[in-house]
């Protein structure tokens, strides 16, 4: 392995991937053309999701982005959390169609735990943040 392919490497993960804190800011600062997918089934979407998020199971990326997504989106998929690699389907499935995509690393389970909000049908709900994933007297200030 050269410089050359590590940096590439790296520069692809940084271009595909994106981490729960910086969707978060994205969403706070109103970003334009951001729009987040919840790729989860009905059952998981009911029990809450990243506020703003659109429904879309990864089963029906293929039939329904095109009517529910605009083309120029910036699309970031996310499914429950590491150890599931549904939001690399759902982002696979979206690259497929032509948007431009990334994956949420660490998926609701991670949005969840950094203490940020939750939308359920009955209104926001916000846990206190785990403190393994953001500690209250440090930041990883990366």
């Amino acid at each position: 392995m050269t410089q050359l392919d590590a940096i590439a490497f790296f520069s692809a993960r940084l271009r595909f991937q994106t981490d729960v804190a910086d969707v978060h800011a994205a969403l706070e600062s109103a970003t334009p053309g951001l729009v987040v997918i919840d790729s989860r089934g009905d059952a998981a979407w009911s029990t809450g999701r990243v506020p703003g998020a659109v429904h879309l199971p990864t089963a029906l990326i293929e039939a329904r982005a095109g009517e529910l997504i605009v083309r120029d989106a910036r699309v970031v998929t996310y499914c429950w959390g590491p150890g599931c690699n549904g939001a690399t389907r759902a982002a696979a499935a979206f690259a497929r169609q032509g948007y431009d995509v990334a994956e949420m690393l660490g998926g609701i389970e991670y949005w969840t735990r950094e203490g940020f909000p939750v939308e359920t049908d009955h209104g926001l709900r916000r846990r206190a943040a785990d403190p393994l994933t953001a500690p209250p007297d440090a930041s990883c200030a990366c």
